[in-house]
């Protein structure tokens, strides 16, 4: 089975972690709009992507692969106050791998190959991407009045309410970003694609806002899962209720339906509205419990993956998307799931 997961950071993260429990044949596409810490300086000093998005997917791969302490170096972090303080050594690694190569793909399967991992990491542009949001409740005066913040640091901090966001190459509003043509191949060629969790505004939205990522999204027969926050985010998502995740994303891709979506029992407060809402989007909606119980916040791997399983239909005598839309693997293909 094709697995195509977009997202970025730590919601990424728990995706792959979990997809890796499910299948081999996984691709990350990644985000590439980090201005903040370590990934920010790279990207204001050296002009390339920022790579702490596309770190955290390796290490997810690596320690999933058998290769803990390349998971652990890769995210290791110097300390001290000199210049290398803060930088993370997988963030050093890529960015030397960009510069050597000059090109981001060829730099990220090469690096795939040296920390020997099976998975693909791909970024959803080959240029790196800002932000731009819409936000409510800045404004003591007039609490409707809409203020535009621009970086993915401050939209994931503000302590506003983010209503919609635009994305665009750094510095050059006038055209829309460009997509990486290998990403776009992988999500045609997927037998199902994740989308989430994660930050909603900075990390699962920009993916759609990238022109022909989102046709390709939209054209794909993979069956297409929605995967949901555990909690609100402040800021981002602070008061959104799971249903609303599914309309603020559905509000900026018009045209995107899915298959299922899935999300942890105990953080939805209402059931049957969030399984109406994912029926008004050509969805099944999966409720399970997916929260990891140790840390608040964080999703249980092996959860989640019998939870994809489930939904796609790969549990005995379930009917899930997979089964029931008849996508992937064995609705084109007559292979069984595997």
């Amino acid at each position: 089975m094709r697995a195509v997961a977009l997202g970025g950071g730590h919601g990424l993260h728990a995706t792959l972690t979990a997809l890796r429990r499910v299948t081999r044949e996984v691709t990350a596409v990644v985000t590439v709009a980090d201005d903040g810490g370590s990934s920010g300086r790279l990207r204001r000093e050296l002009g390339l992507l920022p790579p702490g998005d596309l770190r955290q997917a390796f290490a997810a791969f690596a320690a999933e692969d058998g290769g803990t302490l390349w998971a652990e170096v890769f995210q290791h972090r110097f300390g001290g106050d000199g210049a290398l303080a803060g930088h993370a050594v997988g963030n050093l690694l890529l960015a030397g791998l960009f510069e050597v190569l000059g090109d981001p793909v060829a730099a990220l399967d090469e690096a795939s190959r040296l920390i020997g991992v099976s998975g693909r990491v791909l970024p959803m542009s080959p240029e790196p991407l800002e932000i731009e949001a819409e936000v409510s409740g800045l404004d003591s005066e007039d609490a409707t009045a809409l203020r535009r913040i621009r970086g993915q640091v401050a939209v994931a901090t503000t302590p506003g309410q983010v209503r919609r966001i635009s994305l665009h190459p750094g510095g050059r509003v006038e055209r829309p970003p460009r997509a990486c043509q290998e990403a776009i191949d992988a999500v045609l060629a997927a037998d199902v694609v994740f989308l989430g969790p994660g930050s909603w505004f900075t990390s699962v939205l920009p993916h759609l806002l990238v022109p022909d990522l989102h046709d390709a999204l939209v054209r794909t027969t993979a069956t297409k899962v929605v995967i949901l926050n555990l909690v609100p985010q402040p800021g981002e998502t602070a008061g959104f209720s799971p249903e609303q995740h599914l309309d603020v994303l559905f509000d900026h891709a018009p045209l995107l339906r899915v298959d299922a979506v899935i999300a942890d029992r105990d953080s939805v407060p209402d059931p049957p509205r969030l399984r109406k809402a994912a029926e008004r989007l050509g969805g099944v909606a999966h409720l399970g419990a997916v929260a990891d119980p140790e840390v608040v916040g964080r999703h249980d791997p092996d959860a989640l993956a019998r939870c994809v399983r489930e939904a796609l239909g790969l549990e005995r005598g379930s009917t899930g998307a997979g089964a029931a839309h008849g996508g992937g693997a064995e609705g084109r293909e007559g292979q069984q799931w595997r």
